[in-house]
């Protein structure tokens, strides 16, 4: 009988253990698909962004790309701006920044050429960004043959915490 019971009990305390486990994987899921989703909209607002700024190099309209611009520069110092920790990332940001800052110090001086040089800048900054965080889930996901130039992926470095999210925005 005392054996009976102790099945009993064991099935049951498995059980929960099993339904805690459940749910505590489709909580991870869940908040993990909610960081996504805020994620993707904080890049999407970047590239609006950068589109109004470019819309104010074309039309020189000095004030649109100072008023974007600065915003751009600010986003970069928000919480969500830092999708993960890693040195490199955050050199590329520091890049961005200092390119943005000089577009809109530029856009100050109504200075054209210098404000559009400046955006062309910003734009390779980000593209290099992605390429860098891409590379990155490459290499985290296994390796593939090295592009020209390119370094040897087994020779990259691991994804940083939170690539996998970046991952999903990086070609939407």
């Amino acid at each position: 009988m005392n054996n009976t019971r102790f099945n009993a009990l064991s099935s049951r305390t498995a059980v929960f253990a099993l339904t805690l486990a459940i749910i505590a994987g489709v909580s991870a899921a869940f908040a993990q698909s909610k960081r996504n989703r805020a994620a993707r909209e904080f890049m999407r607002d970047k590239l609006e962004l950068s589109q109004r700024v470019l819309e104010g190099l074309a039309t020189e309209d000095y004030n649109l790309i100072i008023a974007k611009g600065t915003r751009l520069s600010a986003m970069s110092k928000e919480a969500d701006w830092r999708v993960f920790e890693n040195p490199d990332y955050d050199q590329q940001s520091v890049f961005f920044r200092r390119h943005v800052d000089s577009m809109v110090k530029a856009a100050k001086d109504q200075n054209l050429d210098a404000a559009t040089l400046a955006y062309v800048r910003v734009t390779m900054s980000c593209v290099d960004c992605h390429k860098l965080v891409r590379g990155k889930l490459v290499a985290a996901m296994g390796e593939r043959p090295a592009r020209n130039g390119e370094q040897s992926p087994s020779r990259a470095q691991p994804a940083p915490p939170g690539a996998v999210m970046l991952g999903a925005m990086i070609d939407r």
